[in-house]
């Protein structure tokens, strides 16, 4: 990975299709400049001081960064050839095939093309989102940067009557050939490793990955990755970050925000899988996060035992419900929320803690800005504010901001209130000041 943005590539031809990556065709300057436009939009909207705003980082690569992918099988048109790839702009129903993605490694590619070559010759039938009636589901793989390892997981009904937790289910359709699916994987020419191939079974109705059993058809269930310094063990449905090489950048950039850390007792709100939990786990006395993915909690546990960190505590459930289960208070409060941004009842409750800074971590500008609102009703304003584009070619920003409430009294005072007047008592000390 340089850190040269690639100005030579042609518009990928499916650009208008998958509407992933709206900015196809556009010269990569006028992209930072129309992202840097949104976010001080947003600050003139919501009335915000501007100067806090340090502006938008440019990408580090603009091209095969992301390590994750969801294909979905199905057809562009009503019972055309099959597709595999992502649902057409608009469209629900219509899937096309994205086989030559350029956000993604190559091999990803190389294994959507062969597996849809694999499917086609043997007649097997995607799952359709109406009849509720087919086969084939999903295709996700993953990818560790750093190791160079690839997971591979292909997702099925059990209508093939495979799934032995569902006797219930008749065959109805080809059984999938396993064996033969291992054998391609294996004969393909791949810039990394697969370390894995597993098959999950999902017959709900929803259109989503919803893990209904595991089947480990080689190696593990599980790739692993490496961010600044730490070990990861990934799962297969753990959340983790798309762009590794930007969120180490961003993490760094993030915990300069807050240098003062060291000794104190952290908050880590949607932790995912504990990364930056465990980054600053490195200074701080205790870090406790919250996340309300089972898998990703479960990763995050494993992934403490594996970096011999033992100052992380991590819960599994809604921050609104979980945060009252804490055994004592933060000094520090980190928050990286989904792209909705935080509920208002979260928003009031950390702000009842009454500390002094709130660290920021959004995936949505939008929603941040909304989350500012409210935090600002509780004497909280932004300091710092840095936007990053770890995603070009998308509408995506990231951004970090550093809150400070100069209403919060320092903690070596206790407020008492005589005839109407504020008066502070330095503790310790027997000493009063007005």
């Amino acid at each position: 990975m340089t850190n040269s943005i690639d100005f030579d590539r042609p518009a990928c031809p499916l650009a208008g299709q998958c509407g992933g990556c709206l900015h196809q065709g556009i010269p990569y300057e006028a992209q930072v400049t129309s992202k840097d436009k949104q976010m001080r939009r947003l600050f003139d909207k919501h009335d915000f001081d501007p100067s806090v705003y340090e502006g938008l980082v440019p990408a580090l690569s603009e091209y095969g960064y992301r390590n994750k992918m969801e294909y979905t099988f199905g057809d562009f048109t009503k019972d055309g050839p099959l597709e595999l790839g992502m649902h057409v702009k608009g469209r629900f129903m219509s899937i096309v095939t994205c086989d030559m993605c350029q956000l993604v490694p190559e091999d990803f590619n190389r294994i959507l093309r062969a597996t849809l070559d694999f499917a086609t010759d043997r007649g097997y039938q995607f799952f359709h989102r109406k009849t509720h009636e087919g086969l084939l589901r999903n295709l996700i793989l993953r990818h560790g940067v750093k190791t160079g390892e690839l997971l591979v997981n292909i997702v099925t009904s059990s209508q093939d009557g495979s799934n032995p937790d569902r006797p219930d289910i008749t065959s109805s359709t080809e059984p999938f050939d396993e064996a033969a699916f291992l054998s391609l994987l294996q004969s393909l020419s791949l810039d990394n490793r697969i370390v894995g191939v597993i098959r999950t079974y999902n017959d709900c109705a929803a259109d989503a990955v919803i893990n209904e059993g595991v089947r480990i058809l080689s190696g593990r269930d599980y790739y692993t990755e490496e961010i600044l310094g730490l070990r990861f063990k990934v799962n297969a449905f753990s959340f983790f970050q798309t762009n590794i090489r930007a969120i180490e950048r961003l993490y760094s950039d993030a915990l300069t925000f807050i240098p003062d850390i060291d000794r104190k007792t952290v908050y880590d709100l949607y932790c995912g899988t504990g990364t930056i939990s465990q980054l600053m786990a490195k200074r701080a006395k205790t870090v406790y996060g919250i996340e309300i993915v089972q898998d990703s909690v479960d990763a995050a546990i494993d992934n403490t035992a594996l970096n011999g960190i033992d100052n992380c505590h991590f819960l599994c459930g809604d921050v609104k419900t979980e945060l009252d289960k804490l055994p004592e208070p933060p000094e520090v409060i980190v928050v990286d929320p989904p792209r909705v941004g935080m509920h208002d009842k979260v928003v009031d409750l950390l702000a009842g803690y009454g500390i002094e800074q709130i660290l920021y971590i959004s995936c949505n500008p939008t929603t941040l800005f909304l989350n500012l609102d409210r935090l600002r009703l509780h004497g909280y304003e932004p300091v710092r504010m840095r936007a990053y584009d770890n995603f070009p070619l998308t509408k995506h920003v990231e951004t970090v901001v550093c809150l400070s409430n100069k209403n919060v009294k320092p903690k070596d005072y206790v407020e008492i209130g005589v005839d109407a007047e504020d008066y502070y008592r330095i503790k310790d000390s027997g000493k009063e000041s007005k």
